[in-house]
């Protein structure tokens, strides 16, 4: 994450708009976008909160902010867009902040050295050692007990890099070589959305934090970060983009794709009750103390993305990704 560098005009995002531009143009891809009431986005760095049906559904929408507006954003990407050189020099070079997760770290460390994804069971016991702060003997016996001595014994003496992070079984704890990593990379993160407000960026954020056609629960990460800066939050409501990108591929199929931009919540505003007068660190234990104040902002955040969509992105089965996948 030290080698990504955020730009306030990323020419790279104008070169995917112009192609896109050239895809949406002609049949039998032709592709309309509307974005109404863009005008409630007010002209300063904020957040924007944004449904996640698809794969590209923030391109669309970024092309608009930019065609109309003149304005650019970054956007919070998953880690596993950067595990293959190609792909991270396109999410470096177009503004994207990839987003540290406990999950991504476990599954990519697990895949590189078992060769594979950790079965569900080590994959929750290797969460919560980590989460809470286990012993390397604990999880080792934890692990044996449910017949992963093994995979566990591979992970514990096998001297690695973890992601960047050198690791010697002979000088280093397995489980607090972890949680180094985790607090380093997320240091990193809150770094590059300080970076992206300060260069008048809007922050795009996913709150479901996984792709679902229908509207999911929030997680909390916005409203950590937003409380902490004292950001606006604008919420979008994205319909019709699932249609037009139904799979990886980023040339849209054509259709219609609407946004609806709802009322900004602002410091001083709907979030006014919420805000926090002492400085803190999102993601670390001292924010938990919080947590009531940012599972009530999430819930709001998802309730107004829940007023902008169009019947068929509230109701069903959702088809969330979900288990170790979204981490590969």
């Amino acid at each position: 994450m030290n080698r990504i560098s955020l730009t306030a005009l990323p020419n790279a995002q104008k070169g995917v708009g112009w192609i896109l531009r050239t895809n949406y143009r002609f049949p039998p891809t032709y592709t309309t976008t509307k974005v109404e009431n863009f005008d409630r986005i007010p002209k300063r760095p904020l957040y924007i909160a944004m449904n996640h049906t698809d794969r590209f559904n923030y391109w669309p929408f970024q092309i608009e902010l930019w065609k109309q507006r003149g304005e650019f954003t970054a956007t919070w990407v998953k880690g596993k867009y950067y595990n293959k050189p190609a792909t991270r020099r396109f999410m470096e070079a177009t503004n994207n902040i990839p987003t540290p997760s406990r999950g991504y770290l476990i599954t990519a460390d697990c895949h590189r050295t078992l060769h594979k994804a950790p079965a569900p069971e080590l994959y929750r016991l290797l969460r919560k050692a980590t989460e809470d702060g286990w012993s390397d003997s604990e999880l080792h016996e934890a692990c044996r007990e449910i017949g992963m001595k093994r995979e566990i014994d591979r992970l514990l003496k096998t001297p690695r890099s973890i992601l960047g992070l050198e690791f010697s079984p002979f000088r280093h704890q397995f489980v607090e070589r972890h949680r180094e990593l985790f607090r380093l990379m997320m240091d990193r993160f809150i770094e590059l959305n300080d970076e992206a407000l300060d260069k008048g960026l809007r922050i795009i954020v996913f709150p479901e934090g996984t792709r679902s056609v229908t509207l999911g629960e929030g997680k909390p990460g916005l409203a950590q970060m937003a409380l902490r800066t004292k950001s606006t939050i604008v919420p979008v409501g994205s319909n019709g983009s699932d249609k037009a990108y139904p799979g990886n591929n980023p040339f849209s199929r054509g259709g219609k794709i609407l946004y609806r931009v709802g009322h900004p919540l602002t410091p001083d505003g709907e979030l006014k009750d919420f805000q926090i007068s002492e400085p803190y660190r999102p993601f670390t234990d001292e924010a938990h103390k919080y947590d009531q104040k940012f599972d009530s902002v999430t819930k709001l955040v998802m309730e107004r993305i829940g007023e902008l969509l169009d019947p068929e992105y509230l109701e069903g089965q959702s088809n969330a990704v979900e288990g170790t996948d979204r981490f590969l």
